[in-house]
């Protein structure tokens, strides 16, 4: 067992501070009936020692009233998912029925909602209602609608969207919508909740429409904000603290050591996955030296974090665990799948896969087979060219069976619209070379571009050594990636975030001269047809269009 020993005099704990591995007893409830998870998933986590179980805990050692014990089941990055949904639903009542600890929070660290599809948000902000999140921190995905769309998918929402770091224009749909904090009380046990958006929003946004309307802070600007705010709890006497952080992995580091007040950081948007607790990986130390808690959950709600904390009666964490739960081990009830369905309706079946490879283990920086039906489906269907589509759109695969409509949307979510735009050799050679340099950007992010009627290859440093258009007669034909031509055009399908800038795979213009036809649907809505006129079951396969070499 790790054990942290507190560094600066000021601080004192009632005997040794410590961290507790995952799923491994504290004395604090651990979900009994979540230990089963840990148990059948120890295989998928290599053995790790993390993953040994022990029976049932008492929390006698911390029921005194100089202790308060917390635990907090937390989520982010979700990215309208609604297949994980459902799963997190049957997660959070046993939960509810297990913990046993003072205080039990249920709190979101944004990308909940995604895009700018109504019913796919409206099932987003239900969810929340569903498990009973309290307060969610504004992402970059919350704001993919436009703030009016935004407003109304908050209509019935029973938590509080909170953002420290952001000034909302008085005239916007979104006005008096977004908090900066609140203060929530468990059995007399008070905790000053604040919340984060991403400063690099503009960035990661759908629609410019909310980053006219809300302006985001730079990370410095923000820091003084969040102390802020910790200061105004401060003078209210609430010394437990947790920020809601939607500013990434870094930020929160920063945010953990430049700010003094704060004890826990359930982070997201660089879906980083921190399985339980390490000291200077994510237990860091605050300005006067008391520890943070920093915890980040990965992507696309395939994990489910529950986080045991003991407080002194300074408001201290004096003992910790971090629970990661993988989400697919839980099966999708059917109470859940009806209410999703009374909101979106019954799927439609449209066809079957008699054959699939397993999803890439890097979505953003692979060649994917699953991401080539949809990519070659845009094309068919548009009868262009060739058709792009940012890996990043990716957030899930198409096992072998049936195949319905809401598979489609759990695999490609966002709703972006799509067009047909007639761009030149060198615009599509530099869209994508600037994908490539995701193999060296942090969480290779943005992603590489997927592509149908070209192929090519690139190293594993970015570098693009060749590029091919194949026409439809399946003729190959090189094109220029050192000096391309801006007179040679060709037809491409996309969407309208790739078309307009989004990740700067082309110049950021929300009025190109390039887009020849604009449609009101997503690529979802293709490969629905395409899938739909296959007589046959498809095969998907693996191919070389794109190729992967070592530099």
């Amino acid at each position: 067992m790790n054990l942290i020993i507190s560094r600066f005099p000021g601080i004192r704990f009632n005997g040794k501070p410590a961290v507790i591995p995952n799923g491994t007893a504290m004395q604090l409830p651990v979900l009994p009936s979540l230990q089963d998870t840990f148990e059948k998933s120890d295989k998928t986590r290599n053995n790790s020692p993390e993953a040994s179980v022990s029976s049932k805990t008492a929390v006698s050692k911390y029921s005194s009233p100089d202790y308060t014990t917390a635990s907090i089941l937390y989520i982010a990055d979700i990215h309208g998912k609604m297949t994980n949904m459902e799963r997190i639903c049957e997660m959070a009542k046993i939960f509810d029925s297990t913990s046993t600890a003072n205080a039990k929070l249920k709190l979101a660290s944004g990308d909940i909602l995604l895009g700018s599809n109504p019913m796919t948000n409206k099932v987003a902000s239900h969810f929340l209602n569903w498990i009973g999140v309290t307060n969610n921190g504004l992402g970059n995905h919350e704001l993919d609608a436009t703030p009016a769309a935004l407003a109304e998918s908050l209509k019935d929402a029973k938590y509080n969207l909170l953002a420290a770091n952001v000034t909302v224009n008085p005239k916007s749909p979104m006005a008096g919508k977004i908090k900066k904090s609140v203060i929530e009380e468990y059995n007399g046990q008070k905790f000053g909740i604040i919340g984060t958006a991403p400063s690099d929003a503009l960035e990661r946004v759908g629609t410019r429409e909310s980053l006219e309307d809300m302006k985001i802070d730079d990370i410095d600007t923000t820091i003084k904000k969040v102390q802020d705010e910790i200061n105004k709890l401060k003078e209210q006497k609430i010394d437990k603290i947790i920020l809601l952080s939607h500013s990434g992995k870094d930020a929160d580091k920063r945010l953990a050591q430049e700010t003094d007040g704060i004890d826990i950081i359930l982070g997201g948007h660089t879906h980083d996955l921190y399985k339980g607790v390490n000291e200077g990986e994510n237990l860091l130390y605050s300005k006067s030296g008391e520890p943070v808690v920093i915890t980040q959950i990965g992507k696309d709600g395939e994990y489910v974090g529950v986080l045991n904390a003991v407080f002194n009666k300074e408001g201290v964490i004096a003992k910790v665990q971090n629970n990661v739960i993988r989400t697919g081990t839980f099966t999708r009830k059917l109470p859940f799948k009806t209410a999703v369905e009374s909101i979106i309706g019954k799927p439609e079946v449209l066809g079957t896969i008699k054959s699939a490879p397993p999803s890439p283990g890097d979505r953003l920086i692979s060649n994917n087979p699953h991401g080539n039906l949809i990519v070659d489906a845009m094309r068919n269907e548009l009868g262009t060219d060739i058709a792009l589509l940012n890996a990043g759109n990716l957030r899930g695969f198409f096992p072998e069976g049936e195949v319905d409509s809401r598979r489609i949307n759990d695999v490609t979510p966002f709703e972006d619209k799509m067009m047909i735009c007639n761009l030149s050799e060198k615009q599509i050679v530099d869209a994508i070379k600037n994908g490539a340099k995701s193999f060296l950007n942090p969480a290779h992010k943005p992603g590489i571009l997927l592509v149908s009627g070209l192929k090519y290859t690139v190293t594993d440093k970015g570098e693009l050594k060749s590029l091919t258009f194949i026409d439809k007669q399946g003729k190959e034909n090189p094109l220029n990636i050192n000096n391309p031509s801006t007179n040679r055009k060709f037809t491409v399908a996309c969407d309208d975030f790739l078309a307009y800038g989004g990740d700067n795979y082309l110049p950021v213009n929300q009025n190109p001269d390039y887009v020849l036809q604009k449609f009101d649907v997503d690529k979802n809505v293709y490969t629905a047809k395409y899938i739909k006129n296959h007589k046959d079951p498809i095969e998907i396969k693996e191919d070389d269009r794109i190729t992967i070499v070592k530099s």
